[in-house]
């Protein structure tokens, strides 16, 4: 599985190849050829050949459709656009650790005891507080900045609402998701309520392609 997992990332290795798979992962609609080549300074050519590696390395996908949102004659050639895969998820370690099976016994404990529930909570909320005590500055952009620190991927809608576009937490959550959203809900209130200038509070919302968790502006 180490091989595997190495094989995958190893087109990263090249920095063209890696900024391209930065910018396209980060955007939350997939993108073209050009807008993935301006982004990084490079021709579309150049563009099309690495954004193409990284499809066949499975860390890209790719589907086709028109620009303009037409169809049938006149509505000119469907252009490729390029999103990060989903279901994929890697990682490497050396020598390997298993950190995500002990996760998975420690959760499937914790569900079948009430008592480890509610003590599970109490330490989300601890680990609220000293995320929100290791920001270094207490405003809306360190709380951002923070979330986008723990991979959560930050961003915020014409409402005010941050939503998060990753769950760190995801395979565990696969198994586990009422337990893991519920820690995950904990963890996240403490750290918004450490940070009341920001005037956002977490509240559960539906996955929908994102985390169960988004934090609304503050009623």
């Amino acid at each position: 599985m180490t091989d595997e997992a190495i094989d995958r990332l190893a087109p990263l290795a090249e920095p063209v190849r890696r900024a391209l798979y930065t910018y396209v992962s980060g955007e939350s609609n997939a993108v073209d050829r050009d807008a993935a080549a301006a982004a990084v300074g490079i021709g579309r050519p150049l563009a099309a050949f690495h954004l193409d590696r990284l499809v066949a390395a499975g860390l890209l996908d790719f589907e086709y459709h028109r620009r303009s949102g037409r169809t049938g004659p006149g509505a000119g050639r469907p252009a490729k656009f390029y999103r990060r895969a989903r279901g994929v998820e890697t990682s490497v370690s050396l020598p390997p650790r298993h950190y995500d099976e002990v996760a998975q016994i420690l959760a499937e404990g914790v569900e079948h005891a009430p008592i480890a529930r509610a003590s599970a909570l109490e330490a989300a909320v601890r680990h609220g507080h000293q995320l929100a005590a290791s920001l270094g500055a207490h405003d809306r952009t360190a709380l951002i900045d923070g979330l986008e620190n723990r991979g959560y991927e930050p961003i915020e809608d014409e409402a005010g609402v941050v939503r998060l576009r990753n769950c760190p937490f995801d395979r565990l959550a696969t198994d586990h998701r009422e337990l893991t959203c519920s820690l995950n809900l904990a963890m996240l209130s403490a750290l918004a309520g450490d940070v009341p200038e920001a005037g956002l509070e977490a509240e559960p919302v539906p996955p929908e392609g994102y985390c169960c968790v988004a934090l609304a502006p503050r009623e």
